[in-house]
């Protein structure tokens, strides 16, 4: 299925549509599917209070959930398109959230993306591999391995393949689907992820599997010393 992402026309799999228009504003029905799930392995493993950092925030509704539930949380949204930052302010303007900051242009390919002094105790980015080249891999794993303050988790979403796992037929349509439209494109194996991390310093935790064949991953620095 074809839809828009901005001004960027992209597949998605039927389980994980976006659905965009220009006269109104940005709504995603995976988002809202979706965002309970995640919300409720992040209390799992989060503590009462810390500080976030959203890497490709889209329309905004992860992040403006999660504050909502988690208010002792501040965050930092973040796009690459400019136009998603309005989408995002107003939705978090229309919501109340004190603690979430204004939205910031960051593309994961930027050598730096902050301030170098800047530090979260949670880097979150959903649905964001598949539709990237696989160089936005290595630098989403570096810019992280940066960022995040000691004892930090960088929290990825998405499908995945795996060695070993079969994978769904709505996942492979979806990885064909992807491939079609940008040869850059498409799901990644969850192995070559893990590499890609080991060589930033950061290491696969934990897996959770969760609904629509995706998947919660928890990395986290393989050694508390400074990456700088």
């Amino acid at each position: 299925m074809l839809i828009t992402r901005g001004l960027q026309p992209i597949f998605v799999k039927n389980s994980d549509l976006y659905t965009y228009t220009m006269s109104q504003a940005d709504f995603s029905p995976a988002a809202e599917r979706n965002k309970q799930p995640i919300l409720e392995v992040l209390r799992q493993m989060l503590p009462e209070r810390g500080s976030a950092l959203e890497i490709a925030s889209g329309t905004g509704q992860h992040v403006i959930w999660f504050a909502a539930h988690l208010p002792r949380w501040t965050w930092q949204p973040t796009d690459a398109q400019p136009g998603a930052l309005s989408v995002i302010a107003q939705r978090v303007a229309q919501q109340g959230l004190t603690q979430v900051r204004t939205p910031l242009l960051v593309d994961v390919m930027a050598p730096r993306w902050l301030a170098e002094d800047a530090q979260f105790d949670l880097i979150f980015c959903a649905n964001m591999l598949h539709i990237s080249p696989w160089a936005s891999c290595a630098a989403l794993m570096r810019g992280s391995a940066w960022h995040l303050a000691p004892g930090g988790l960088l929290v990825t979403y998405g499908p995945y393949l795996e060695d070993e796992v079969p994978t769904a037929a709505g996942n492979l349509a979806f990885d064909q689907s992807l491939r079609a439209q940008n040869p850059d494109w498409g799901i990644r194996r969850r192995e070559e992820v893990a590499q890609e991390a080991t060589r930033a310093g950061l290491q696969l935790t934990a897996r959770h599997a969760m609904p629509a064949n995706n998947l919660l991953l928890v990395w986290t620095r393989e050694s508390e010393s400074d990456p700088k």
